[in-house]
Protein backbone atom coordinates (compact mmCIF):
# COMPACT_ATOMS: atom_id res chain seq x y z
CA UNK A 1 0.00 0.00 0.00
CA UNK A 2 1.82 3.35 -0.84
CA UNK A 3 1.94 5.78 1.66
CA UNK A 4 0.65 9.53 1.10
CA UNK A 5 2.41 12.54 2.69
CA UNK A 6 -0.36 14.01 4.36
CA UNK A 7 -0.16 17.63 5.26
CA UNK A 8 -3.58 17.73 7.26
CA UNK A 9 -4.31 15.86 10.17
CA UNK A 10 -7.61 13.57 10.43
CA UNK A 11 -9.48 16.25 12.64
CA UNK A 12 -8.11 18.75 10.08
CA UNK A 13 -9.68 16.33 7.17
CA UNK A 14 -13.32 16.55 9.16
CA UNK A 15 -13.17 20.05 9.81
CA UNK A 16 -12.74 20.93 6.30
CA UNK A 17 -15.16 18.71 5.58
CA UNK A 18 -17.76 19.63 7.95
CA UNK A 19 -16.33 23.95 6.91
CA UNK A 20 -17.53 23.31 3.06
CA UNK A 21 -20.80 21.89 3.88
CA UNK A 22 -21.70 25.02 6.27
CA UNK A 23 -20.59 26.92 3.12
CA UNK A 24 -23.21 25.12 1.43
CA UNK A 25 -26.24 25.21 4.00
CA UNK A 26 -25.53 28.87 5.14
CA UNK A 27 -23.72 30.82 2.22
CA UNK A 28 -24.83 28.90 -0.70
CA UNK A 29 -23.85 29.34 -4.70
CA UNK A 30 -25.11 31.76 -6.85
CA UNK A 31 -26.74 29.71 -9.80
CA UNK A 32 -26.98 31.07 -13.21
CA UNK A 33 -27.62 28.57 -14.99
CA UNK A 34 -31.69 27.63 -14.87
CA UNK A 35 -31.44 24.09 -15.58
CA UNK A 36 -29.10 23.45 -12.74
CA UNK A 37 -31.23 25.74 -10.48
CA UNK A 38 -34.10 23.51 -11.29
CA UNK A 39 -32.20 20.19 -10.59
CA UNK A 40 -31.45 21.15 -7.27
CA UNK A 41 -35.05 22.52 -6.19
CA UNK A 42 -35.93 19.28 -7.35
CA UNK A 43 -33.96 16.81 -5.56
CA UNK A 44 -34.66 19.33 -2.19
CA UNK A 45 -32.28 22.41 -2.15
CA UNK A 46 -33.63 25.32 -0.97
CA UNK A 47 -33.48 28.05 -3.76
CA UNK A 48 -33.91 32.25 -3.27
CA UNK A 49 -36.04 33.03 -6.72
CA UNK A 50 -35.20 36.87 -6.28
CA UNK A 51 -31.21 36.40 -6.07
CA UNK A 52 -30.63 32.84 -7.94
CA UNK A 53 -29.29 31.70 -4.49
CA UNK A 54 -29.41 27.95 -3.86
CA UNK A 55 -28.65 26.79 -0.52
CA UNK A 56 -28.02 23.05 0.04
CA UNK A 57 -28.69 21.10 3.11
CA UNK A 58 -26.07 18.60 4.17
CA UNK A 59 -27.95 15.91 4.42
CA UNK A 60 -28.53 16.24 0.50
CA UNK A 61 -24.80 16.85 -0.44
CA UNK A 62 -24.09 13.42 2.07
CA UNK A 63 -26.42 11.60 -0.10
CA UNK A 64 -25.30 12.51 -3.38
CA UNK A 65 -21.30 12.99 -2.61
CA UNK A 66 -21.97 9.08 -1.63
CA UNK A 67 -23.08 7.78 -5.07
CA UNK A 68 -19.77 8.84 -6.71
CA UNK A 69 -17.51 6.03 -8.29
CA UNK A 70 -14.06 5.97 -6.99
CA UNK A 71 -12.93 5.62 -10.30
CA UNK A 72 -12.33 7.27 -13.68
CA UNK A 73 -11.51 5.83 -17.18
CA UNK A 74 -9.66 7.60 -20.05
CA UNK A 75 -10.15 6.05 -23.25
CA UNK A 76 -7.76 6.81 -26.40
CA UNK A 77 -8.20 5.77 -30.01
CA UNK A 78 -6.03 2.78 -29.33
CA UNK A 79 -7.39 1.03 -26.81
CA UNK A 80 -4.27 0.26 -25.43
CA UNK A 81 -3.58 3.91 -24.26
CA UNK A 82 -6.71 3.41 -21.52
CA UNK A 83 -6.29 4.51 -18.65
CA UNK A 84 -7.79 4.26 -14.96
CA UNK A 85 -7.13 6.29 -11.98
CA UNK A 86 -6.23 5.71 -9.41
CA UNK A 87 -5.39 2.81 -10.68
CA UNK A 88 -3.29 3.42 -13.51
CA UNK A 89 -1.76 6.60 -11.01
CA UNK A 90 -0.45 9.07 -12.09
CA UNK A 91 -1.92 9.87 -15.16
CA UNK A 92 0.13 12.61 -16.64
CA UNK A 93 -2.28 15.02 -18.80
CA UNK A 94 -0.74 18.04 -20.96
CA UNK A 95 -2.14 21.58 -19.10
CA UNK A 96 -4.41 23.03 -22.18
CA UNK A 97 -5.50 26.39 -24.06
CA UNK A 98 -2.50 28.55 -24.20
CA UNK A 99 -3.39 31.10 -26.52
CA UNK A 100 0.20 31.81 -27.79
CA UNK A 101 2.98 29.50 -28.49
CA UNK A 102 6.86 29.69 -29.11
CA UNK A 103 7.52 29.28 -32.26
CA UNK A 104 10.16 26.08 -32.90
CA UNK A 105 12.07 27.57 -35.51
CA UNK A 106 12.46 31.41 -34.49
CA UNK A 107 12.04 31.05 -30.71
CA UNK A 108 9.38 34.08 -30.63
CA UNK A 109 5.94 34.21 -29.31
CA UNK A 110 2.91 34.20 -31.40
CA UNK A 111 -0.66 33.44 -31.51
CA UNK A 112 -0.56 29.83 -31.89
CA UNK A 113 -2.50 27.60 -35.20
CA UNK A 114 -4.01 24.52 -35.72
CA UNK A 115 -0.96 23.19 -37.25
CA UNK A 116 0.45 23.69 -34.02
CA UNK A 117 -1.74 21.40 -32.31
CA UNK A 118 -1.15 18.80 -34.75
CA UNK A 119 2.42 18.61 -34.30
CA UNK A 120 1.49 18.78 -30.50
CA UNK A 121 -0.97 16.24 -30.71
CA UNK A 122 2.08 13.66 -32.62
CA UNK A 123 4.53 14.69 -29.70
CA UNK A 124 2.68 13.95 -26.67
CA UNK A 125 1.65 10.78 -28.89
CA UNK A 126 5.58 9.59 -28.79
CA UNK A 127 6.86 11.00 -25.63
CA UNK A 128 6.21 7.84 -23.00
CA UNK A 129 5.58 9.76 -20.09
CA UNK A 130 2.23 11.32 -21.00
CA UNK A 131 -1.07 9.49 -20.54
CA UNK A 132 -3.48 12.36 -21.80
CA UNK A 133 -3.18 15.03 -24.35
CA UNK A 134 -5.39 17.90 -23.03
CA UNK A 135 -5.54 20.52 -25.81
CA UNK A 136 -2.30 22.93 -25.40
CA UNK A 137 -3.47 25.87 -27.51
CA UNK A 138 -5.97 27.25 -28.70
CA UNK A 139 -6.32 27.67 -32.58
CA UNK A 140 -6.12 31.15 -34.15
CA UNK A 141 -6.73 30.00 -37.69
CA UNK A 142 -10.02 28.68 -37.04
CA UNK A 143 -12.44 29.16 -39.93
CA UNK A 144 -16.35 30.72 -38.76
CA UNK A 145 -18.02 28.49 -36.72
CA UNK A 146 -15.22 26.26 -36.49
CA UNK A 147 -13.22 27.36 -33.32
CA UNK A 148 -13.87 23.70 -31.26
CA UNK A 149 -13.42 21.57 -34.75
CA UNK A 150 -10.13 23.05 -35.30
CA UNK A 151 -8.51 22.16 -31.81
CA UNK A 152 -10.19 19.02 -31.68
CA UNK A 153 -9.49 17.54 -35.04
CA UNK A 154 -5.95 17.96 -35.31
CA UNK A 155 -5.89 16.43 -32.03
CA UNK A 156 -7.60 13.72 -32.74
CA UNK A 157 -6.04 13.01 -36.20
CA UNK A 158 -2.11 12.79 -34.90
CA UNK A 159 -2.67 11.15 -31.43
CA UNK A 160 -3.71 7.96 -30.67
CA UNK A 161 -3.73 8.45 -26.79
CA UNK A 162 -6.82 10.02 -25.18
CA UNK A 163 -8.04 13.55 -26.28
CA UNK A 164 -9.35 16.01 -23.51
CA UNK A 165 -11.49 18.62 -24.92
CA UNK A 166 -14.04 21.36 -24.20
CA UNK A 167 -16.82 23.40 -25.90
CA UNK A 168 -19.08 26.12 -25.87
CA UNK A 169 -22.65 25.63 -26.27
CA UNK A 170 -24.80 22.47 -27.31
CA UNK A 171 -24.93 22.91 -30.98
CA UNK A 172 -21.16 23.17 -30.89
CA UNK A 173 -21.46 20.03 -28.74
CA UNK A 174 -23.15 18.23 -31.39
CA UNK A 175 -20.50 19.27 -34.31
CA UNK A 176 -17.69 17.44 -32.11
CA UNK A 177 -19.87 14.69 -31.59
CA UNK A 178 -20.86 14.32 -35.24
CA UNK A 179 -17.25 13.84 -35.93
CA UNK A 180 -16.76 11.48 -33.21
CA UNK A 181 -19.18 9.39 -34.51
CA UNK A 182 -17.67 9.66 -38.50
CA UNK A 183 -14.41 8.47 -36.56
CA UNK A 184 -15.73 5.51 -34.25
CA UNK A 185 -17.55 4.28 -37.60
CA UNK A 186 -21.17 5.28 -35.76
CA UNK A 187 -22.82 6.63 -33.04
CA UNK A 188 -23.02 3.23 -31.26
CA UNK A 189 -19.59 2.08 -31.90
CA UNK A 190 -18.63 5.38 -30.30
CA UNK A 191 -20.72 5.29 -27.45
CA UNK A 192 -19.36 1.57 -26.65
CA UNK A 193 -15.75 3.19 -26.66
CA UNK A 194 -16.18 7.41 -26.13
CA UNK A 195 -12.09 8.35 -26.78
CA UNK A 196 -12.59 11.77 -25.78
CA UNK A 197 -13.13 13.42 -22.81
CA UNK A 198 -15.10 16.40 -21.77
CA UNK A 199 -13.76 19.48 -19.28
CA UNK A 200 -15.39 22.35 -18.09
CA UNK A 201 -15.29 24.80 -15.20
CA UNK A 202 -18.82 25.38 -14.00
CA UNK A 203 -17.86 26.99 -10.40
CA UNK A 204 -16.67 30.38 -10.87
CA UNK A 205 -14.70 30.68 -7.39
CA UNK A 206 -16.29 32.28 -5.41
CA UNK A 207 -19.65 30.44 -5.17
CA UNK A 208 -21.19 30.80 -9.09
CA UNK A 209 -22.32 28.13 -10.75
CA UNK A 210 -22.10 29.89 -14.37
CA UNK A 211 -24.32 29.16 -17.81
CA UNK A 212 -22.34 28.09 -20.21
CA UNK A 213 -20.44 25.23 -18.40
CA UNK A 214 -22.44 24.24 -16.09
CA UNK A 215 -25.19 23.76 -19.19
CA UNK A 216 -22.03 21.24 -20.59
CA UNK A 217 -21.43 19.88 -17.69
CA UNK A 218 -25.51 18.78 -17.68
CA UNK A 219 -25.56 18.05 -21.23
CA UNK A 220 -22.95 15.60 -21.54
CA UNK A 221 -23.69 13.73 -17.52
CA UNK A 222 -27.32 13.23 -19.09
CA UNK A 223 -25.75 11.62 -22.51
CA UNK A 224 -23.20 9.51 -19.81
CA UNK A 225 -20.31 10.66 -21.56
CA UNK A 226 -16.91 10.84 -19.65
CA UNK A 227 -16.94 14.44 -18.14
CA UNK A 228 -15.68 16.13 -15.10
CA UNK A 229 -15.19 19.75 -13.84
CA UNK A 230 -12.28 21.74 -12.52
CA UNK A 231 -12.37 23.91 -9.26
CA UNK A 232 -9.86 27.05 -9.35
CA UNK A 233 -9.89 28.86 -6.23
CA UNK A 234 -7.29 31.94 -6.20
CA UNK A 235 -6.14 32.75 -2.58
CA UNK A 236 -6.41 36.35 -1.81
CA UNK A 237 -8.55 37.11 -4.82
CA UNK A 238 -11.50 34.31 -5.24
CA UNK A 239 -10.79 32.72 -2.20
CA UNK A 240 -10.02 34.00 1.41
CA UNK A 241 -6.31 34.53 1.62
CA UNK A 242 -5.52 31.30 3.53
CA UNK A 243 -4.47 28.09 2.49
CA UNK A 244 -7.43 26.38 4.64
CA UNK A 245 -10.29 28.70 3.80
CA UNK A 246 -9.13 27.89 -0.20
CA UNK A 247 -9.41 24.41 0.35
CA UNK A 248 -12.99 24.90 2.32
CA UNK A 249 -14.14 26.58 -0.13
CA UNK A 250 -12.77 24.62 -3.08
CA UNK A 251 -14.20 21.54 -1.34
CA UNK A 252 -17.71 23.67 -0.95
CA UNK A 253 -17.68 24.17 -4.88
CA UNK A 254 -16.21 20.92 -5.70
CA UNK A 255 -19.13 18.84 -3.72
CA UNK A 256 -21.60 21.50 -5.05
CA UNK A 257 -20.96 20.11 -8.57
CA UNK A 258 -20.71 16.41 -7.80
CA UNK A 259 -24.12 16.95 -6.74
CA UNK A 260 -25.25 18.31 -9.64
CA UNK A 261 -23.87 15.65 -11.36
CA UNK A 262 -25.36 12.90 -9.55
CA UNK A 263 -28.47 14.07 -9.23
CA UNK A 264 -28.92 14.61 -13.09
CA UNK A 265 -27.31 10.48 -13.59
CA UNK A 266 -26.63 8.67 -10.49
CA UNK A 267 -23.33 6.60 -10.38
CA UNK A 268 -21.77 9.33 -12.83
CA UNK A 269 -18.13 8.91 -12.79
CA UNK A 270 -15.79 12.70 -12.13
CA UNK A 271 -12.71 13.59 -10.88
CA UNK A 272 -11.68 16.31 -8.17
CA UNK A 273 -9.75 18.19 -10.46
CA UNK A 274 -8.11 21.62 -9.12
CA UNK A 275 -6.26 24.40 -9.22
CA UNK A 276 -5.37 25.92 -6.13
CA UNK A 277 -3.30 29.23 -6.00
CA UNK A 278 -1.78 32.35 -3.75
CA UNK A 279 -2.56 34.76 -5.80
CA UNK A 280 1.16 36.94 -5.43
CA UNK A 281 -0.35 40.60 -3.89
CA UNK A 282 2.28 42.48 -4.34
CA UNK A 283 0.99 42.61 -8.74
CA UNK A 284 -1.74 40.59 -8.29
CA UNK A 285 0.29 38.25 -10.67
CA UNK A 286 -0.97 34.60 -10.87
CA UNK A 287 1.05 32.77 -9.27
CA UNK A 288 0.48 28.95 -10.81
CA UNK A 289 4.32 28.70 -10.36
CA UNK A 290 4.15 29.25 -6.51
CA UNK A 291 4.86 26.04 -4.33
CA UNK A 292 1.75 26.73 -2.68
CA UNK A 293 0.17 25.50 -5.50
CA UNK A 294 1.73 22.11 -5.07
CA UNK A 295 0.45 21.91 -1.21
CA UNK A 296 -3.00 23.05 -2.19
CA UNK A 297 -3.14 19.90 -4.40
CA UNK A 298 -1.83 17.90 -1.68
CA UNK A 299 -4.44 19.06 0.50
CA UNK A 300 -7.57 18.22 -2.03
CA UNK A 301 -5.41 15.28 -2.88
CA UNK A 302 -6.02 13.96 1.19
CA UNK A 303 -9.90 15.49 0.89
CA UNK A 304 -10.07 13.42 -2.08
CA UNK A 305 -9.40 10.42 -0.52
CA UNK A 306 -11.72 11.08 2.15
CA UNK A 307 -14.96 11.61 -0.34
CA UNK A 308 -13.21 8.06 -1.97
CA UNK A 309 -12.95 10.12 -5.68
CA UNK A 310 -9.85 10.03 -7.82
CA UNK A 311 -7.73 13.57 -7.88
CA UNK A 312 -5.69 15.88 -9.50
CA UNK A 313 -5.46 19.03 -11.72
CA UNK A 314 -3.08 21.24 -12.76
CA UNK A 315 -0.14 21.05 -11.08
CA UNK A 316 3.74 21.37 -11.96
CA UNK A 317 3.24 24.69 -13.87
CA UNK A 318 5.54 28.10 -14.10
CA UNK A 319 5.72 31.89 -14.33
CA UNK A 320 8.49 31.42 -15.98
CA UNK A 321 8.93 33.00 -19.66
CA UNK A 322 11.52 30.71 -20.83
CA UNK A 323 12.97 27.03 -20.36
CA UNK A 324 15.28 28.54 -17.10
CA UNK A 325 16.13 27.53 -13.54
CA UNK A 326 12.71 28.85 -12.40
CA UNK A 327 10.70 26.77 -15.09
CA UNK A 328 12.30 23.59 -13.77
CA UNK A 329 11.81 24.07 -10.03
CA UNK A 330 8.64 25.51 -10.59
CA UNK A 331 7.43 22.51 -12.40
CA UNK A 332 9.54 19.75 -10.36
CA UNK A 333 8.68 21.17 -7.21
CA UNK A 334 5.22 20.97 -6.96
CA UNK A 335 4.81 18.07 -9.41
CA UNK A 336 6.59 15.95 -6.52
CA UNK A 337 5.09 17.63 -3.41
CA UNK A 338 1.50 16.91 -5.45
CA UNK A 339 2.39 12.84 -6.43
CA UNK A 340 3.77 12.33 -2.99
CA UNK A 341 0.33 14.43 -1.31
CA UNK A 342 -1.81 11.07 -3.69
CA UNK A 343 -2.68 13.06 -6.97
CA UNK A 344 -3.67 10.62 -9.12
CA UNK A 345 -3.75 13.13 -12.13
CA UNK A 346 -1.18 15.77 -13.28
CA UNK A 347 -1.89 18.24 -16.03
CA UNK A 348 1.51 19.52 -16.73
CA UNK A 349 3.60 19.90 -19.83
CA UNK A 350 4.64 22.58 -21.89
CA UNK A 351 3.30 25.67 -20.98
CA UNK A 352 5.00 28.91 -20.05
CA UNK A 353 4.48 32.42 -18.23
CA UNK A 354 1.55 31.15 -16.08
CA UNK A 355 -0.44 28.79 -19.13
CA UNK A 356 -0.04 31.81 -21.74
CA UNK A 357 2.45 30.11 -23.96
CA UNK A 358 3.48 26.76 -25.25
CA UNK A 359 6.74 25.74 -25.72
CA UNK A 360 7.64 22.41 -27.90
CA UNK A 361 11.18 22.34 -25.71
CA UNK A 362 9.31 22.48 -22.27
CA UNK A 363 6.92 19.45 -23.06
CA UNK A 364 9.88 17.07 -23.90
CA UNK A 365 11.16 18.54 -20.96
CA UNK A 366 8.08 17.88 -18.80
CA UNK A 367 7.96 14.62 -20.14
CA UNK A 368 11.13 13.43 -18.68
CA UNK A 369 9.70 14.89 -15.21
CA UNK A 370 6.78 12.51 -15.93
CA UNK A 371 8.58 9.62 -16.31
CA UNK A 372 10.55 10.66 -12.86
CA UNK A 373 6.97 10.64 -11.30
CA UNK A 374 6.07 7.67 -12.55
CA UNK A 375 9.52 6.33 -11.04
CA UNK A 376 8.64 7.50 -7.95
CA UNK A 377 5.16 6.23 -7.80
CA UNK A 378 6.56 2.66 -8.47
CA UNK A 379 8.37 2.53 -5.02
CA UNK A 380 10.78 0.30 -3.78
CA UNK A 381 9.21 -2.55 -5.18
CA UNK A 382 10.47 -4.35 -2.35
CA UNK A 383 10.52 -8.18 -2.03
CA UNK A 384 13.18 -10.62 -0.57
CA UNK A 385 14.36 -11.08 -4.11
CA UNK A 386 15.43 -7.84 -4.38
CA UNK A 387 17.52 -6.85 -1.12
CA UNK A 388 19.44 -9.36 -2.72
CA UNK A 389 21.09 -10.76 0.19
CA UNK A 390 22.72 -13.52 -1.35
CA UNK A 391 24.11 -11.87 -4.14
CA UNK A 392 25.70 -9.19 -1.47
CA UNK A 393 27.13 -12.54 0.03
CA UNK A 394 28.54 -13.86 -2.92
CA UNK A 395 30.16 -10.83 -3.98
CA UNK A 396 31.46 -9.78 -0.16
CA UNK A 397 33.75 -6.90 0.99
CA UNK A 398 35.83 -5.02 -1.52
CA UNK A 399 33.92 -6.73 -4.46
CA UNK A 400 32.28 -5.12 -7.84
CA UNK A 401 28.77 -5.77 -8.49
CA UNK A 402 28.84 -4.16 -12.59
CA UNK A 403 29.51 -7.89 -13.83
CA UNK A 404 27.11 -9.80 -11.96
CA UNK A 405 24.09 -11.23 -13.74
CA UNK A 406 22.07 -9.48 -11.18
CA UNK A 407 22.88 -5.87 -12.05
CA UNK A 408 22.40 -6.93 -15.92
CA UNK A 409 18.84 -8.21 -15.41
CA UNK A 410 18.19 -4.88 -12.92
CA UNK A 411 20.39 -2.57 -14.97
CA UNK A 412 17.26 -1.41 -17.27
CA UNK A 413 14.63 -1.27 -14.99
CA UNK A 414 15.98 -0.38 -11.43
CA UNK A 415 17.10 3.56 -12.97
CA UNK A 416 15.40 5.86 -15.08
CA UNK A 417 17.82 5.85 -18.17
CA UNK A 418 16.72 9.67 -18.74
CA UNK A 419 16.97 11.42 -22.74
CA UNK A 420 17.29 14.73 -22.17
CA UNK A 421 19.10 14.90 -18.65
CA UNK A 422 23.25 14.85 -19.18
CA UNK A 423 25.69 11.99 -17.24
CA UNK A 424 28.71 12.45 -19.56
CA UNK A 425 31.76 13.73 -18.42
CA UNK A 426 32.20 16.77 -19.17
CA UNK A 427 34.68 16.02 -22.09
CA UNK A 428 32.08 13.99 -23.67
CA UNK A 429 29.72 16.47 -23.63
CA UNK A 430 31.90 18.97 -24.87
CA UNK A 431 32.92 17.04 -28.05
CA UNK A 432 29.06 16.28 -28.50
CA UNK A 433 28.60 20.35 -28.53
CA UNK A 434 28.10 21.33 -25.22
CA UNK A 435 23.94 21.75 -25.65
CA UNK A 436 22.37 22.79 -22.77
CA UNK A 437 18.59 21.21 -21.61
CA UNK A 438 16.75 23.43 -24.02
CA UNK A 439 18.80 22.82 -26.97
CA UNK A 440 18.70 18.70 -26.19
CA UNK A 441 14.90 18.66 -25.89
CA UNK A 442 14.65 20.08 -29.44
CA UNK A 443 16.40 17.66 -31.26
CA UNK A 444 13.97 15.39 -29.47
CA UNK A 445 11.36 17.04 -31.20
CA UNK A 446 13.12 17.41 -34.52
CA UNK A 447 13.49 13.77 -34.48
CA UNK A 448 9.79 12.89 -33.34
CA UNK A 449 8.47 15.67 -36.06
CA UNK A 450 10.83 14.28 -38.62
CA UNK A 451 9.08 10.80 -38.21
CA UNK A 452 5.76 9.35 -39.88
CA UNK A 453 3.18 9.63 -37.59
CA UNK A 454 1.36 6.35 -36.79
CA UNK A 455 -1.82 7.92 -35.72
CA UNK A 456 -3.03 9.64 -38.80
CA UNK A 457 -6.67 8.53 -40.06
CA UNK A 458 -6.60 5.98 -42.62
CA UNK A 459 -7.39 7.91 -45.68
CA UNK A 460 -11.07 6.84 -46.15
CA UNK A 461 -11.78 8.25 -42.62
CA UNK A 462 -10.48 11.49 -42.86
CA UNK A 463 -12.12 12.06 -46.27
CA UNK A 464 -15.11 11.37 -44.72
CA UNK A 465 -14.86 14.19 -41.47
CA UNK A 466 -13.48 16.55 -44.53
CA UNK A 467 -16.60 15.82 -46.46
CA UNK A 468 -18.91 16.36 -43.44
CA UNK A 469 -17.06 19.38 -42.58
CA UNK A 470 -16.53 21.34 -45.40
CA UNK A 471 -13.62 24.05 -45.02
CA UNK A 472 -11.61 22.09 -41.91
CA UNK A 473 -8.39 22.84 -41.50
CA UNK A 474 -5.66 20.61 -42.76
CA UNK A 475 -4.44 19.23 -38.83
CA UNK A 476 -1.13 17.60 -40.75
CA UNK A 477 1.88 17.44 -38.00
CA UNK A 478 4.58 18.43 -40.55
CA UNK A 479 7.92 19.45 -39.38
CA UNK A 480 8.51 23.03 -38.92
CA UNK A 481 10.52 24.94 -41.75
CA UNK A 482 13.65 25.95 -40.47
CA UNK A 483 14.27 22.92 -38.23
Amino acid sequence: MYQFAELLSQQQVERTHSAALEILENVGLLVRNEKARSTFVKHGCKLDFETNLVKFPSKIIEEYRKLTPPKFTFRGRDPKFDRTIPDDSPIIVTASSAPNIIDPATRAERRSTSTDIARIAYLVNELPGYDVFSISTLADDAPPGQFTLSRLYPALKNCLKPIRSTCTDEADAENVLQMLYVIAGGKEAYYERPFLTHHFCPVVSPLVMDVASTEMIIYFTEKQLPVYPSIVPNAGLTSPMTLAASLAQGCAEFLASNALMQMVHPGTPLIFSTLGTVADLRTGAYASGGIECGMLHMAFAQMARFYNVPCGGYIGLTNSKINDAQSGYETGMSTVAGLLGGADMLNMAGLLDALKAFDFAKAVIDDEIALMLKRIKRGFEFSEENLALDVIAEIGPGGTFMTHKHTVKHMKTTGLLTKISDRNMRDIWINKGSLDTQARAMQRVVEILSRDNPAVFPPEVDARIRAAFPGLVAGNSSLPEGL
